[in-house]
């Protein structure tokens, strides 16, 4: 008898009051054993919906949802912590031989599960990313800012692997779940993931439209987003701000002579006061920049070694003591 490989699916949900009905209907379809191109079998055993405490109504769509199918399992975190600290709170809930997570707006085709699935058993990879096939529905310049952001990252991370980044992803469970146990507050999961797992596969997938929904990322988001990923990355940084440092030493050794030597010459005027200027400018902007990186890191340090919490898992609010209902006795 062939090896039934069965599948967790965690999706964190922010804003999916309108889009999540139909994701999980989708995905619902898998929960019986089906057959990857590749003629493995499957089966999509849980479908972990972890709540992050949006605008919208998710709660009641997530209560429904558990409600009509027996394969749904909500998770409430106790306030709003961020799309990858609820992706690691559904690891940590997980119990099956594979974790797929994916986006709650339906971008994210469950269909692709059975080759993704094929392509981490042929390629014996523990990490399977979904490789987008066509642009990503967020306008050209999202789109631009961030295979340029990737792209930086690239430079700073040991190992260049964060063009492969993906929320849709197929993650061998003991792993999933022992990265979900050791992550640490403001650690970006991808990053997390690099540092246990080699071997990294990717798999053609097609991005579909995400519907009405708007993003529930902006700009500032964003940034905030890759300045994660930069400091939780590794120490290049800090070595790249050492090295420009050193350039500037240099640079200003340089200059220093220059000027000595053009001083007795006759050639400089005794004013001085633009390059005196231009030289201020440019090393308290360096020491500034050094500073300020130094600063970022030690405050995750901190954060770290002060225990602040990842996320924290309760009781349904409808269910648990927080729940509305009478006022005080008199």
């Amino acid at each position: 008898m062939s090896l039934t490989h069965t599948v967790s699916v965690v999706i964190p949900v922010y804003r999916g009051a309108e889009t999540l009905p139909d994701v999980v209907s989708e995905i619902a379809d898998l929960a019986e054993p089906f057959v990857t191109p590749d003629g493995h079998q499957g089966r999509v055993t849980e479908i972990l919906l972890v709540h992050d405490h949006g605008p919208d109504a998710s709660d009641l769509a997530m209560r429904q949802l558990a409600e009509k199918y027996d394969i749904v399992r909500p998770i409430w975190l106790s306030r709003n912590f961020g799309q990858h600290a609820a992706t690691l709170a559904g690891l940590a809930s997980s119990g099956s031989d594979w974790i797929v997570t994916m986006d709650e707006d339906g971008q994210h085709d469950p269909a692709y599960i059975r080759p993704m699935l094929d392509t981490a058993l042929r390629e014996r990879a523990a990490l399977v990313y979904a490789r987008p096939t066509n642009a990503a529905p967020h306008g050209p310049l999202r789109n631009l800012t961030s295979r340029g952001a990737k792209v930086v990252i690239d430079r700073l991370m040991p190992g260049g692997s964060a063009r492969q980044f993906n929320s849709f992803r197929l993650i061998l469970g003991e792993y999933g779940r022992s990265v979900s146990a050791y992550a640490a507050n403001g650690v970006y999961l991808d990053v997390a993931l690099s540092w246990v797992i080699s071997d990294v596969a990717t798999c053609p997938v097609e991005l579909r439209e995400e519907g009405e929904r708007p993003s529930g990322y902006n700009y500032r988001s964003l940034m905030s987003h890759f300045w994660r990923m930069v400091l939780t990355g590794g120490t290049r940084l800090l070595r790249t701000v050492s090295v420009c440092g050193a350039l500037l030493a240099a640079t200003g050794i340089v200059l220093a002579v220059a000027l000595v030597v053009a001083r007795l010459a006759g050639g400089v005027p005794v004013q001085g006061w633009t390059s005196l200027m231009a030289a201020v400018l440019v090393c308290s902007g360096a020491i500034m920049l050094t500073l300020g990186v130094i600063a970022e890191y030690l405050g995750v340090s901190v954060n770290m070694a002060m225990g602040k919490p990842l996320y924290v898992i309760v009781s349904d609010p409808a269910n648990g003591p927080l729940r509305e209902g009478p006022g005080p006795r008199e």
